[in-house]
């Protein structure tokens, strides 16, 4: 049975759960249409911190498709890193990298945060989750 898209998923990192969730939209500007890819963090308990939002939004040498053929989801380089959105371990690499540079769950604010600014090292972190280096090793890297 396939699960049902508008529900937020969980995620747990480093001890702390966090719901999160991922919307396509489109822009229409006078260069045509343009679509944009937003995966939302929310910390939990709701009231303990404002969430994270991780835009990707399509632009020259970068795909953010709708579907097919490429997958939805999917958002990367024409020639170079990419991930796929709908992926727990996509999520949670974006999260120790946004986390990495700076971000707090703790604060009460929404904070929007380019993809792109964390998509090669989340994709090198995610790649290295098959390597023989461990999770603090992948932490250092992102640094």
């Amino acid at each position: 049975m396939p699960r049902r898209t508008n529900n937020p998923r969980r995620l747990i990192a480093d001890g702390r759960t966090y719901l999160w969730t991922l919307r396509h939209s489109h822009t229409v500007a006078d260069s045509g249409r343009s679509c944009c890819e937003t995966l939302t963090l929310y910390p939990q308990p709701a009231s303990t911190g404002g969430p994270l939002r991780i835009v990707f939004t399509e632009g020259p040498g970068r795909y953010v498709p709708g579907g097919a053929p490429l997958g939805s989801g999917d958002v990367g380089y024409v020639r170079g890193a990419s991930l796929n959105l709908h992926e727990p371990g996509a999520v949670r690499a974006l999260l120790d990298v946004a986390s990495a540079r700076g971000w707090q769950p703790e604060g009460r604010r929404v904070v929007e945060i380019d993809g792109w600014s964390l998509l090669e090292a989340a994709a090198a972190a995610r790649a290295g989750a098959t390597g023989p280096a461990g999770p603090e090793e992948r932490i250092r890297r992102l640094r």
